[in-house]
């Protein structure tokens, strides 16, 4: 399972397609019928970008919270990092947290601020002897996941030097022989990658978010005593704000020092795309790159709960703890009263102990698992055609699919990443083609209605002549009066013959209101998926980058496009069952001459019985009437 997944909840809106940064970290698949957007996890750098934007809490992610509280369970030995944006988030109940913690059975407490302050060191260090201008700073996993994985020539611009956790874990076990398993105490998704990286040497065990963290202790009523940091730190307490390295270095080496700071996920990573051959050449004129993947720094990453992020009690709470950190006196790194070089002086100082090389590490090159082919102009063309596209189609950008651009979808349909059926200008046309078939099948059923209506009519006038025939033999029988018995046998079939008749007129009427029906039916769905069409259009418009509502509009317009599918062939066999009552009533009329003939032949030699003659006429009048009637109904 990947750092970051879909839960069940996913409807397919793209939204998280639209914030991620990585081709093919998100793919868009269909499941049991559903639209669902998967997350590759080989490709995903744990940005969280996917979790802020889906409004419908269908991405979560995964850390140790639960496996660090069961080890604790069992006794194991285990020592915390405390990330410096807790402070900021809980100042009230900070203390409260490491006391609870403490109650678990946690052996040491210590703010990765420490580790910080071994971070800027290190820079300044790795800066000055090794001459490292033009880098890219590593406290951020994120930006350093997606330079390992899709810019790999920015690689060797990472600095080398460990990020504050690292610098804080290896302090912990190089230099106070602290052997426990430690855990760290995490506002970052992303510092899952970090602590599993192979590079760092599983230093650290466990990531517990912040989130995870608080959810736990109220869970469970966990509550402590207040307690306190073991060990005393400076200005690493700001790394958490955007710009907080940079402040850092320039406090050491002054403020003229240009340091280049970006932060925010896919404005970072834009960043760094545009501009990698000038930072791989070192044709830039900044000292480093200050860089985060969250917006607004770590104080409100992507681990914390979400009851914080538009909070600005966060901030005021680090800025407090900032100044706190400096300090009124000469014989601080710290001091506010000192000069940046003397500062520097001071911090050398305090760390002289330390090995540079111990807070050295490596990356790894994840290019190929996340590499993608860009289909060439043939294959492009083939993927527009097939969705419809012709030259200014292929330029509509709406974004509903995620992607920026129509050449970004195709060249994520050609990955597999996507599908035809994620664009809603494929859908709407799909549907305006659906609709002009089903406009035709209402046309064609209106005229095969008006066939039938003319068929009606001349059995209509057939009956009308039957009539006559009989009023006729009722004449004629008056004159003649022999063979009584055969026209008696003849009058019954006649009779019986004019029920059948009488039936398949009733079916012909049936059918017939059935047809009306279906043909209302179709011009009601072509109207609605004319205008639902409109709305889909409009939607995509109105919708821009984020795509929201489309998944909604394109499932409606399925289903309808099917319901027009389904009556269209309702239609058509209501139709040919309808044909075949013609048919058969045409079979009935012509065997009804047929007896109405042989009784009229008969009645030449008729001599006798002349009253019950005139009574099977009259039946045969009375029935013709009745069909009469009902044949006018038909044609009205």
């Amino acid at each position: 399972m990947a750092l970051i997944f879909t839960n069940e909840k996913c409807i397919g809106c793209n939204k998280c397609i639209h914030v991620c940064s990585c081709m093919g970290a998100n793919i868009f698949t269909v499941k049991n019928g559903k639209n669902r957007i998967e997350v590759d996890e080989k490709k995903c750098i744990a940005c969280g970008a996917c979790i802020d934007a889906c409004e419908h809490n269908a991405r979560e992610f995964k850390d140790d919270t639960n496996h660090f509280f069961n080890d604790l369970k069992r006794g194991a030995n285990i020592s915390v990092l405390v990330a410096p944006a807790l402070k900021a988030n809980y100042p009230d109940i900070y203390k409260n947290i490491l006391g609870a913690l403490k109650k678990m059975g946690v052996n040491h407490i210590i703010s990765v601020s420490f580790g910080a302050d071994i971070t800027t060191w290190g820079y300044l260090n790795y800066i000055k002897e090794y001459d490292f201008k033009g880098g890219i700073s590593q406290p951020c996993p994120a930006v350093v996941g997606y330079i390992e994985r899709y810019l790999p020539k920015l690689i060797p611009k990472l600095f080398p030097v460990q990020s504050p956790l690292m610098c804080a874990a290896i302090y912990v076990k190089k230099y106070m022989g602290i052997k426990d398993k430690l855990a760290f105490i995490s506002p970052c998704i992303a510092k899952k990658m970090e602590i599993d990286d192979p590079n760092n040497e599983n230093y650290v065990n466990y990531n517990v978010t912040f989130s995870h963290l608080i959810d736990y202790m109220k869970k469970h009523n966990i509550k402590g005593e207040e307690y306190t940091d073991e060990i005393e730190y400076g200005l690493g307490s700001i790394y958490p704000l955007p710009g907080g390295l940079k402040q850092n270095v320039q406090w050491f080496l002054g403020d003229d020092i240009f340091i280049r700071q970006m932060e925010g996920e896919k404005r970072m990573y834009h960043y760094l795309e545009q501009n990698e051959y000038n930072i791989a050449n070192n044709r830039v004129k900044y000292l480093f790159v200050d860089a985060l993947n969250c917006e607004s720094g770590c104080i409100y990453g992507t681990g914390i709960e979400s009851s914080k992020l538009n909070n600005d009690n966060n901030l005021s709470s680090l800025i407090d703890i900032k100044e706190q950190s400096k300090k009124n006196g000469i014989r601080s790194a710290w001091s506010k009263k000192l000069k940046p070089a003397q500062r520097l002086k001071r911090l050398n100082k305090q760390f002289s102990k330390l090995n540079l090389n111990d807070f050295i590490r490596k990356y790894t090159d994840y290019s190929k698992q996340c590499q993608y082919h860009i289909p060439n102009d043939t294959e492009l063309n083939r993927i527009f055609l097939d969705m419809g596209k012709e030259k200014e189609e292929r330029k509509i950008n709406c974004s509903c699919c995620g992607y920026e651009t129509c050449h970004d979808m195709a060249v994520a349909i050609y990955n597999h990443f996507s599908h035809k059926n994620n664009c809603i200008y494929y859908i709407k046309k799909q549907v305006e083609e659906e609709q002009l078939k089903t406009l035709q099948q209402a046309e064609d059923i209106k005229k095969q209605k008006e066939e039938l209506l003319y068929a009606v009519e001349k059995i209509n006038d057939e009956f009308s002549g039957l009539y006559v025939s009989v009023d006729q033999m009722s004449k004629e029988n008056d004159a003649n009066a022999e063979e009584t018995s055969g026209i008696s046998g003849e009058m019954q079939v006649v009779s019986d013959f004019c029920k059948s008749l009488e039936n398949s007129i009733v079916e012909i009427s049936t059918l017939l209101q059935e047809l009306n029906n279906n043909n209302e039916e179709v011009v009601s769905i072509s109207s609605q998926t004319n205008l639902l069409a409109l709305n889909a259009s409009i939607e995509a418009t109105r919708a821009g980058t984020a795509g929201k509502g489309f998944s909604a509009v394109a499932s409606f317009i399925k289903e309808l496009a099917d319901k027009s599918k389904k009556t269209v062939i309702e239609s058509s066999e209501s139709q040919c069952r309808i044909e075949e009552a013609i048919l058969n009533i045409q079979k009935d009329a012509q065997k009804l001459i047929e007896i109405v003939n042989k009784i009229n032949d008969r009645t030449h030699s008729l001599a006798s019985s002349t009253e019950e003659i005139a009574v099977s006429v009259s039946s045969i009048i009375e029935v013709s009437e009745i069909i009469k009637k009902k044949l006018k109904v038909l044609t009205q």
